[in-house]
């Protein structure tokens, strides 16, 4: 649980930076990293950003990655708590 709410945390920051720097015309975070973090269980934090800071709501990319990411860590975390709770 720990390892997500990093992942998250981190991904959705790194959303509202890269959108600052966008508006900036600064140098930005590369599209890489922010999929990379999605799909390694920061999909969560990665979907919040793109509604809340509006950015990368264009590109379809991002929407299959975090949320075909989102399902799978759903559906491997429910694979490992369930037989836990079944005991």
């Amino acid at each position: 649980m720990i390892y997500y709410a990093v992942v998250n945390l981190i991904l959705f920051l790194l959303m509202g930076i890269d959108k600052r720097k966008a508006i900036k015309h600064k140098r930005r975070i590369p599209e890489k990293t922010l999929l990379l973090l999605g799909a390694v269980g920061g999909a969560l934090g990665g979907l919040l950003g793109m509604f809340l800071f509006h950015h990368k709501t264009r590109k379809s990319i991002f929407y299959v990655i975090y949320i075909g990411s989102f399902l799978i860590h759903c559906g491997i975390y429910f694979r490992i708590l369930i037989p836990m709770f079944a005991q």
